[in-house]
């Protein structure tokens, strides 16, 4: 069954203060033998700092997500704070001469990299992921909450297993043309500051 489910190109979104779990991530899943999804993330070095917002955004959607066919957004409890992050979803939902719309998942990072975040107001929209763990909306990049409210994107908690995973990637794959994404927010100019947004 593991093997009738196709591999499929996945763009990895994620703050580089989560990086370490990016790393375990990519080790236990793309870069095993039996790897379940080729990686099509920017590595480290791969885009200077240096150039301008409008070359990055374009390096990013033409040379890396015009290539994938799935975005998982990898979640600590200060992602959604991250401009690039939300370039990167909207890009993975934006289809162009170049680019294909991408399915789009979130996946929670284990303890201590995501937390809940325990403000009244947030605590009392509190969520369950696909898998029954515990989320606030209020602490994931809001424009993968758009996606999951409409329906065209999920959110899970880490995995505990390849074949998991690779149903979770095909799943959203299959939702790619489905015609329910959300990309009508404002891209963000600057990255965000506080504990949560609204």
């Amino acid at each position: 069954m593991f093997h009738d489910i196709p591999k499929h190109k996945v763009f990895l979104s994620f703050h580089h203060q989560d990086d370490s779990c990016r790393k375990k991530f990519e080790k236990e899943f793309s870069q095993e033998f039996n790897s379940i999804f080729v990686n099509c993330s920017v590595s480290d070095g791969e885009i200077d700092p240096k150039n301008s917002t409008a070359t990055i955004r374009r390096e990013i959607r033409d040379n890396f997500i015009s290539d994938s066919t799935v975005t998982i957004v990898l979640i600590g409890s200060s992602t959604w704070k991250r401009k690039h992050v939300d370039w990167e979803i909207g890009y993975s939902l934006t289809q162009t001469s170049k680019n294909s719309r991408s399915g789009l998942i979130g996946i929670l990072l284990p303890s201590p990299n995501y937390e809940p975040h325990l403000e009244l107001k947030c605590i009392s929209d509190a969520k369950k992921t696909e898998n029954c763990v515990t989320y606030t909306p209020c602490n994931i990049p809001p424009r993968l909450y758009d996606n999951i409210q409409s329906g065209y994107a999920k959110i899970y908690n880490y995995p505990l297993s390849s074949y998991e995973l690779k149903k979770w990637i095909h799943e959203a794959y299959q939702r790619r043309n489905s015609g329910v994404h959300d990309n009508s927010r404002d891209y963000f100019v600057n990255n965000r500051s506080g504990s949560h947004w609204e």
